[in-house]
């Protein structure tokens, strides 16, 4: 039965529309596990720096001119003569960054601690269309101030779909709104890159309903069923998560004040000239391990597929991990492959960065054979002759074995 509200007219309000019972459960009563550690601060931190995206991104958009003759100039505008218009800027462009990072880590701890498995398979797949999404938004972003950077990756990038059979030039052409990058690429772009995010919180809104479904996966990895092993969101986690909001903000204050243009590219301070190719085209650190896999297959349709593949593999994660229990805790061998799977995955955002030939290519082959290896061979291989140490019955103590799964 639903709380009353103190209130009067809240609760005459609440009874007709019950909103505010709706965010009590979610943000005060939702049972939580209490033995929950800093890890899981991770998914609350991407709700706060989507709302700053979201909010200093139409700050922008009300000074930004989507044509190709003025796009960088107004830029420039906004970073010299709009009251704080560096700071928005900054904060939507290190936001970014910080958006990414925050992300990685949170589908990390998800790895680790097999959050993706049963009955939790939805809420794994609702956390990767959202990271799709990001990519999506951060692509198109990252066009908009049309330098030299902006855009040659998109020149390079949407050239990619000219590798489908057949339908790949008509792909391209559309894209482009003609036969090359121009005004009417621009303009697609930015309509996109501004109709996504709002895509986002739909789709986060029913990750936090699918979340709310069977409840927070925990460091234990089992399932709670006594009423002990569970506290009330707030004020507990509520306290913790705020502890997270002031150490992040710290470090996101830190690079907008500090270090603003560390994460960027000096080329994309100059204008877009299409007649003056790069040097050495790169997208954003965020995306580098992917652009390694691109570029360590000769062949352009199986170098896209491969970048796909990537990030698509991890719909399927959920039947490719066929041990039963989830947390790396119990898990000793796995763990190991875990770590190495972190540090290759690192490291192909290193050689991404580099020019793809001589030991970087080499690496770059290496590194993209093995995360495939990792999702393909070693997971299904592990689960079904991997020793498992005890599983507690409880996430109290650890004295009686739940089950000893081989």
């Amino acid at each position: 039965m639903a709380k009353k509200f103190k209130n009067k007219t809240l609760a005459w309000l609440d009874y007709r529309l019950p909103i505010f019972s709706v965010l009590r459960e979610a943000l005060v009563d939702h049972p939580t596990p209490r033995n929950l550690n800093y890890w899981w601060n991770f998914g609350s931190l991407a709700g706060i720096i989507l709302v700053i995206m979201i909010v200093s991104g139409l700050l922008l958009s009300m000074h930004y001119v989507a044509h190709v003759d003025l796009a960088f100039d107004s830029v420039e505008h906004i970073m010299r003569d709009v009251n704080y218009g560096w700071l928005i800027r900054y904060i939507h462009s290190v936001g970014a960054s910080m958006f990414f990072l925050i992300v990685y880590i949170h589908i990390s701890r998800g790895l680790y601690y097999g959050s993706y498995k049963s009955p939790r398979e939805v809420l794994w797949w609702l956390g990767i269309i959202i990271f799709l999404l990001m990519i999506a938004a951060a692509f198109l972003g990252y066009t908009l101030p049309w330098g030299q950077m902006s855009f040659w990756g998109a020149t390079v990038i949407t050239n990619l779909f000219s590798a489908i059979p057949l339908v790949g030039d008509s792909i391209v052409t559309w894209l482009w709104g003609g036969f090359s990058v121009d005004n009417p690429t621009l303009n697609r772009f930015y309509s996109l890159h501004f109709l996504i995010p709002f895509i986002i919180v739909g789709v986060v809104f029913l990750h936090i309903v699918a979340l709310h479904k069977f409840g927070s996966n925990n460091p234990t990895g089992i399932d709670l069923t006594l009423k002990q092993e569970k506290i009330p969101f707030h004020p507990y986690y509520t306290i913790k998560d705020f502890f997270g909001f002031g150490v992040f903000f710290i470090i996101f204050g830190i690079f907008i004040f500090f270090l603003p243009n560390s994460l960027g590219h000096p080329v994309n301070y100059i204008p877009a000239d299409p007649l003056v190719t790069p040097e050495h085209i790169v997208p954003e650190w965020y995306f580098l391990p992917f652009y390694a896999i691109l570029r360590a297959i000769p062949f352009k349709l199986l170098g896209v597929l491969a970048m796909l593949g990537s990030i698509l593999i991890l719909f399927v994660l959920p039947w490719l991990d066929t041990c039963k229990v989830r947390s790396c805790r119990f898990r000793p061998i796995y763990k190991q492959f875990y770590w190495i799977f972190i540090f290759n995955f690192i490291v192909l955002g290193w050689v991404g960065s580099k020019v793809p030939e001589g030991h970087y290519l080499i690496i770059s082959r290496i590194c993209t054979a093995y995360y495939f290896v990792h999702f393909l061979i070693i997971l299904p291989v592990l689960g079904m002759f991997e020793k498992t140490l005890p599983v507690p019955l409880n996430i109290f103590k650890n004295p009686r074995v739940k089950k000893k799964y081989k």
